[in-house]
């Protein structure tokens, strides 16, 4: 009989599962917690189906959640070119922090035809009707543009005039990214706090202020990790061999009331449960000296196979995209072959996948 030939845990191509597009989720259960959840044991590697209600009782008295507390900005921007009425489509990313344009706005733009400098873009509200302009100072890093709001919106902190003019940038397997009603509460956690992420930290969506109560209830903390999810989070590996990847760079912080939460988990023998990948990666970001500390800047921390975990114990999370940084990161902590065979069980039963799907505990 001819040997099977082990997967090379190095290679993007071993993270590669065919995806049925029709179990892609593309809107949100109407109540949270009613999400399956597939428990992945990596001790004896058995598979069980429950759902996200059930969590208080798979966890134990004295275990730790760690949750993301980002908050997701409503982005997406719409409008068209005062100079010609063409179409203008953008996505707010940040606020420039230095230099002669500091404080503008750092927008990616899609439109037909070259823009200039000096332009003005008539932005539409979510009212439909026209807001204040934008108008383009240059280019920025990436391809980006640098833009100003003029009018009274120049006045106001950028949140609060994305409120108005700003739509949810959901993923475009989502809709082809189109918002519907309820997007704005729905792509947004319970407990989202620090505003400045361009997607949501996925597996906290499933979470309600009633599972927290029962989570309490049994004996089971709560610590928070901020990181602000940019858009390489979507991005497939394009290089063939993980090590060619060129891993994007996110803001996160993770304080010294967490790092206490975590040390006093791990002294009495509890359990250190990261409540999706973008925990895990400032957990272990906190963690990288050799000894977890308070820490926060932008990390490009790739977690792949053979990565030493030194803080999680268990991963709660969606279900990733094939051939994406998630799957490697989730492969890297629970296996890949595991990671494999959980994937076609999750398929097999029909599970709901991605941003608004179902989700996956691996203890």
């Amino acid at each position: 009989m001819a040997r099977m030939t082990e997967p090379d845990l190095h290679a993007a191509a071993s993270y590669v599962y065919d995806l049925p597009h029709v179990l892609i989720a593309q809107e949100p259960l109407a109540d949270r917690a009613a999400a399956r959840l597939l428990v992945v044991n990596r001790a004896d590697g058995s598979l069980a189906h429950r759902t996200l209600r059930d969590l208080p009782e798979l966890l134990a008295a004295g275990d730790l959640l760690v949750v993301n507390d980002t908050k997701v900005v409503p982005a997406r921007l719409v409008g068209r070119r005062a100079a010609t009425g063409g179409k203008w489509e953008g996505l707010f990313l940040r606020r420039e922090a230095v230099g002669p344009h500091a404080g503008a706005w750092v927008v990616l733009a899609q439109t037909r035809g070259r823009p200039e400098v000096g332009e003005r873009i008539v932005l539409t509200g979510r009212d439909g009707t026209d807001a204040d302009p934008l108008e383009l100072l240059g280019r920025a890093e990436g391809g980006a543009w640098l833009a100003r709001p003029l009018g009274g919106a120049a006045a106001e902190p950028a949140e609060a005039v994305l409120l108005r003019v700003g739509r949810v940038p959901l993923p475009g397997y989502i809709r082809g990214g189109v918002e519907h009603a309820g997007d704005l509460d729905r792509y947004q956690t319970v407990f989202a706090r620090a505003a400045g992420s361009a997607a949501a930290p996925t597996a906290g969506l499933h979470f309600t202020d009633e599972i927290f109560a029962a989570l309490t209830g049994r004996g089971i903390a709560r610590a928070t990790v901020t990181l602000h999810v940019g858009l390489g989070t979507f991005r497939p590996i394009t290089a063939e061999r993980l090590d060619d990847h060129l891993m994007h760079s996110e803001w996160c912080e993770c304080p010294a009331e967490t790092i206490d939460a975590v040390r006093s988990t791990k002294a009495r023998g509890g359990r250190v449960i990261a409540v999706g990948t973008t925990a895990v990666r400032t957990l272990e970001a906190a963690a990288l000296g050799g000894t977890l500390s308070p820490w926060s800047g932008p990390t490009d921390l790739f977690i792949k196979p053979g990565f030493p975990f030194q803080v999680v114990d268990g991963l709660l999370t969606n279900f990733h995209m094939p051939r994406t940084t998630l799957m490697v990161l989730v492969s890297a902590f629970a296996s890949r072959d595991l990671v494999m065979r959980a994937y076609a069980e999750a398929i097999r039963e029909r599970y709901r996948m991605l941003s608004y799907g179902d989700a996956m505990l691996i203890v």
